[in-house]
This record gives C-alpha cells, structure tokens and sequence, in this order.
C-alpha cells in the first residue's frame, strides 16, 4: 500500500499505478533505472572547452521491462547523435583527436549501447538490485564518432529508496573483441554513482556523475571525474508524463582532449503499464 506521502505526489500528477513493483509511485519508478516503469529519454548535452571545440550530443536512452515469474528483464539502450569538431573527445581509438588531417565537424550516429539487466521484482532487505551484459555495437555513421569497435561486458546497479528519495550506483565494464585492427582497443571502466532528493510538487534535486576510466589510454589520460548536479520535476504534458531535468557537471580531471564543463537536459517521456 502506498504511503500518504506518496499517494499524495502520484495523486498531484493525476495519475496513481498500482501495477508498478514493489508498490513503486511514479517518481520513486523514474529514480530506478531497473523499475517497470517504460521511459524514453531524450537527454541534450553541450560540452564546452574541449581542445578541439565545443561538441553537441541527443542521446536516446529507451527502456522496456518485461516481468518473467520473480525476475524484472529490463532492456536499456543508449543511442547517441552527434555533432561535434573532429570526432568525439575521450572515445577510445578516436582518429578525429589530435589529428591535423581530420578537419572539418562531424555529424551522425555513434556507437549503439544495449545492457540487459536481470532484477528481482522484490527489494531484497531494501535493495534493488539488477545484473547483465552489456555490448556495444561499431554503428558509428562516421568514424570519428565511434571506437571502430565491438565491445562486450557485464554491468550491474543497486540502489536504495527511503522516504526521501534515492541512492546508489551502476557500474559497467566492456572489452572490445571485434572490429578494426588499426584502432585502440577498447578496455573500459563506467561508475555512475547517483542520488536524488525529493522536493514537493514533484520537483527533486539530482547528482549524476558518470565517471569513466579508459584502461588503454596514456596514464595521465585514463579518468574522467564530472562533479555537479542539477534539478528535476515531474509533471504531465496533456495526458503525457514527462519528468524533465537540467543538470551542470564540471570535470574536476579529465583527459586532455575532453571538455572542461557539460550541460544537459533531459525530456524522459513515461508509459506506465496499466
């Protein structure tokens, strides 16, 4: 049974989803990447201070859960259209940094992302928890935005929901195994540690820190460390839920080719089963 508190903010966005696991109101559904909530974000990013320009990014990040028995299957892709000057800054093996024949900016489609997440449908002693591979497939329409490689490996998130919101982390790691010969291998580390704290009226405050650690790369290259954070509300648009939120994040260290700040908002269109 839902609380009085949460029966309040599902009831301020018209809406109440008694199907949701684990008894899950709309905004504690939208802090889980693994809830069985269907949302199709669409995050605009802005990365200012790069060596090599200033770069734009859309990420399309749908997710669609399936529940089987006791198990949550939660399907998460990243599909990421780019614009930016000689190639995408940090990507392994990316011949568009630091290469005076690669001019001009490029545009198009990266690499494809999809993890496969297995989740038990109930907290386990209040935890939240999912497991899964990962791959990354060489979709890139321009070679400057891709590795030029097909990368596997496993990932994993837990987190925690008290009464003020949520905490916890995912973690992801891929190898490269196929692909073009002449490019860097790709061998890396991803830390997304996140928390949000709620507000009323479905506003809430959010760190989203998605730290990389680029195992191949020269040892003064490897970690990117972001540390900001931002604001977001849930609200409906016509009969649609939306929850949208604007985020800063400055890399404290970082390689030499990425950019110093990024800005971004995020459009999370959500389908509730019901």
């Amino acid at each position: 049974m839902l609380s009085k508190t949460k029966l309040t903010f599902a009831m301020c966005c018209g809406l109440i989803f008694p199907q949701l696991a684990w008894s899950e109101d709309l905004g504690s559904a939208v802090q889980n990447p693994i809830s069985s909530l269907i949302s199709v974000p669409f995050k605009f990013s802005f990365d200012n201070g790069a060596s090599n320009g200033d770069a734009n990014v859309l990420s399309i990040n749908p997710v669609f859960p399936v529940t089987v028995g006791d198990w949550n299957l939660v399907s998460r892709f990243i599909v990421p259209l780019y614009d930016a000057p000689g190639g995408v800054a940090g990507l392994p093996g990316n011949p568009g940094i630091g290469d005076p024949s690669q001019t001009g900016r490029a545009t198009g489609l990266g690499d494809i992302n999809y993890t496969l997440f297995f989740s038990p449908v109930k907290p386990v002693n209040g935890w939240i928890w999912g497991l899964g591979p990962s791959i990354t497939a060489d979709t890139a329409t321009d070679e400057r935005l891709g590795s030029g490689k097909w990368s596997g490996g496993l990932s994993a998130v837990a987190l925690n929901q008290p009464g003020w919101g949520t905490y916890g982390g995912l973690v992801r790691h891929l190898w490269s195994f196929a692909g073009d010969s002449s490019r860097q291998d790709v061998n890396q580390t991803l830390l997304e540690p996140f928390i949000n704290y709620n507000l009323d009226n479905g506003w809430y405050l959010i760190s989203d820190m998605v730290i990389t650690y680029n195992w191949e790369a020269p040892s003064g290259d490897r970690l990117l460390l972001p540390v900001g954070g931002g604001a977001g509300k849930i609200t409906k648009w016509g009969s649609q839920p939306v929850n949208l939120r604007a985020e800063a994040y400055y890399n404290v260290e970082r390689p030499s080719s990425a950019p110093e700040w990024q800005v971004g908002f995020t459009v999370q269109l959500l389908f509730p089963k019901g």
